[in-house]
């Protein structure tokens, strides 16, 4: 802000030039040329001006360093840190960018994009629950079901039926390692 209004002040008071400064050597034929054309008088003149306009920037500048350096006095005093001037700014542009009208689109483009998602999972959810539905009534489900439950029977005895798929298959394998390995009674006759 206070470059802003340094900027503004030299170009008020006509010290801060707009047109491009032409390069070294670009123009020198045009200032000598200038040069030659002028009195005496009139280079003093210039001599003076450029002296004045050279001290106002040695103060202008004199006065900036100052006022930067009461700023950090002032920021000191305050406890604000580089780093809280970095969050306020960052929190700042944050709202600037979340006051954007793309933005508020963008989020509402994206929540409805959510919605819909949201949807979709729930539909293929309820499909895959019917399908395996579907499975487990099938003919093939029903006739394997029934050959597992055969199985235990002969393997394991009876038992009341109705267990669950998991249970059998989990008697079915505890059958047949118990059918492979030895009785304790026929490991001792053998020692």
């Amino acid at each position: 802000l206070l470059t802003v209004r340094l900027d503004h002040l030299l170009r008020s008071l006509g010290l801060l030039r707009t047109d491009p400064v032409p390069e070294e050597g670009e123009d020198v034929a045009a200032t000598i040329s200038t040069t030659e054309t002028l009195s005496e008088e009139e280079q003093e003149e210039l001599r003076r001006e450029l002296a004045k306009v050279e001290e106002e920037i040695q103060t202008l500048s004199q006065v900036l360093a100052a006022k930067e350096k009461h700023l950090a006095e002032i920021k000191r005093k305050l406890g604000i840190n580089s780093l809280q001037e970095l969050k306020q700014n960052l929190a700042k542009g944050w709202q600037d960018v979340t006051a954007t009208s793309a933005y508020k689109k963008t989020s509402e483009t994206l929540s409805q994009a959510g919605q819909k998602a949201s949807a979709a999972f729930s539909s293929v959810g309820s499909v895959i629950t019917k399908k395996l539905e579907d499975v487990k009534n099938s003919p093939t489900f029903k006739s394997f079901e029934e050959k597992v439950e055969n199985l235990k029977s002969k393997v394991g005895g009876t038992k009341p039926a109705g267990g669950d798929f998991g249970e059998v298959l989990n008697s079915t394998a505890n059958a047949s390692a118990t059918a492979t390995e030895p009785l304790p009674e026929q490991t001792q006759e053998t020692l």
